[in-house]
């Protein structure tokens, strides 16, 4: 590969690179809206490690940013042991950007978004939170927390990050009741849970989707290497004979997941915009880099 070849690749990279970060910072947006301007006003209790602050400040009187960054620490520990460093690193920005979006936004709404709804606002911030979450998840970020627990959960195991965060904001909302003494305060709690949960999954789902790509091109060496080093994915190649031309040609067969087509599209696209693609869906794909073997 020449180095104007690596050139016009890494150019494509940082460009994608750009637009992911663009995606994580409009996520994480929505989560900071849906938090500001729905639940915290109308005196939502939610999970999450924001929630375990706001308790450990109503009981105790210690500022919840504080409590946040002291919890967010030991989880980012457990993070780069078990998620990897590089995921640690979009964490870590992660949450300082929604701890300034918050601390931002809260100076800004000072009053509900819809006032006298709370069970509206209940949906709306849990669909916005949902929403939120499930960009920042898709491109491979977190905001820090329990969101963190569940990314562990689902790493070994087969239960969804929408699931895995359900079970940990279960705990902490009905842990309200011990501070407020109010039933009411954990329906509306666990009606954001709900919705939150529910829409972070529908958000994923599509992505969680596995595809098959046929790939003809005479540069399908430079296409599998490119792949290989950036979409982590690997490729194999095959023999065949384009008939109507009756010459060999090679063909490219990848499996990957639904949410990495766009990277793979954008390799084949800098590297030869000429070539032929055929992408469908496939069922199920088993093995290392999918789902376990089941029977």
């Amino acid at each position: 590969m020449n180095n104007q070849a690596k050139l016009k690749i890494n150019r494509a990279f940082i460009i994608q690179e750009i637009q992911d970060w663009s995606i994580i910072f409009f996520g994480l947006f929505l989560y900071s809206v849906g938090w500001t301007g729905f639940l915290l006003p109308n005196g939502i209790t939610t999970g999450g490690v924001t929630g375990i602050a706001a308790l450990v400040y109503f009981a105790s009187k210690v500022p919840v940013g504080i409590t946040y960054f002291c919890i967010n620490g030991v989880l980012l520990l457990l993070s780069i042991k078990i998620l990897g460093f590089k995921f640690s690193i979009k964490t870590i920005v992660n949450v300082i950007i929604i701890t300034f979006l918050l601390s931002v936004l809260q100076t800004i709404i000072k009053e509900p978004l819809v006032k006298g709804e709370p069970f509206m606002s209940c949906i709306l911030g849990g669909v916005m939170c949902g929403l939120g979450l499930g960009l920042v998840f898709n491109f491979k970020g977190s905001t820090g927390g329990t969101d963190i627990i569940a990314l562990i959960i689902n790493k070994y195991h087969n239960i969804s990050i929408g699931k895995g965060l359900l079970m940990c904001d279960l705990l902490i909302i009905c842990s309200s009741y011990f501070i407020f003494q109010s039933i009411e305060k954990i329906v509306y709690g666990l009606v954001v849970m709900g919705v939150t949960s529910y829409t972070v999954d529908m958000v994923l789902s599509g992505a969680r989707q596995s595809v098959q790509f046929f790939i003809f091109s005479d540069k399908y060496e430079e296409i599998a290497d490119t792949i290989i080093e950036q979409a982590h994915r690997g490729c194999t190649i095959l023999d065949g004979t384009g008939w109507y031309t009756k010459k060999a040609t090679k063909v490219l067969v990848i499996m990957a997941k639904k949410n990495e087509s766009v990277t793979i599209f954008r390799i084949v696209k800098n590297i030869d915009p000429a070539a032929f693609i055929s992408q469908s869906s496939v069922i199920g794909v088993y093995g290392k880099g999918f789902e376990q073997i089941k029977y």
